[in-house]
């Protein structure tokens, strides 16, 4: 069992930056690949990035080039770092690990006010 805590979310102008975070407790997540999905109102949820075991990343067309997906394992914390934030990054912002993507965080809201 993986217990995820998301933080960092907030208020922002477009062109603006975030940084979330992700921790993880119980077992740990050093065995998984970790992404971070999103839901903006309305919408589904959508993949944004995802970090594996090797470090390499995955992004979102909509994301690439503007956030940066990261792990420190000895931490148990996975980080995105979001820059150039536009309206459209509006969402609540998911840490996601496990098997086919089992274990949910409760999520964070990034708002971006144009």
């Amino acid at each position: 069992q993986v217990q995820l805590v998301e933080s960092g979310g907030g208020s922002v102008q477009a062109g603006g930056s975030l940084i979330l975070s992700c921790v993880a407790s119980g077992r740990t997540f050093n065995s998984y690949t970790v992404g971070w999905f999103r839901q903006a109102p309305g919408k589904a949820r959508e993949f944004a990035a995802k970090i594996m075991l090797s470090g390499h990343t995955y992004y979102a067309d909509s994301v690439k080039g503007r956030f940066t997906i990261s792990r420190d394992n000895a931490m148990n914390t996975v980080y995105l770092q979001m820059n150039s934030l536009k309206p459209e990054d509006t969402a609540v912002y998911y840490c996601v690990t496990g098997p086919s993507w089992q274990y949910w965080g409760q999520g964070t809201q990034v708002t971006v006010s144009s």
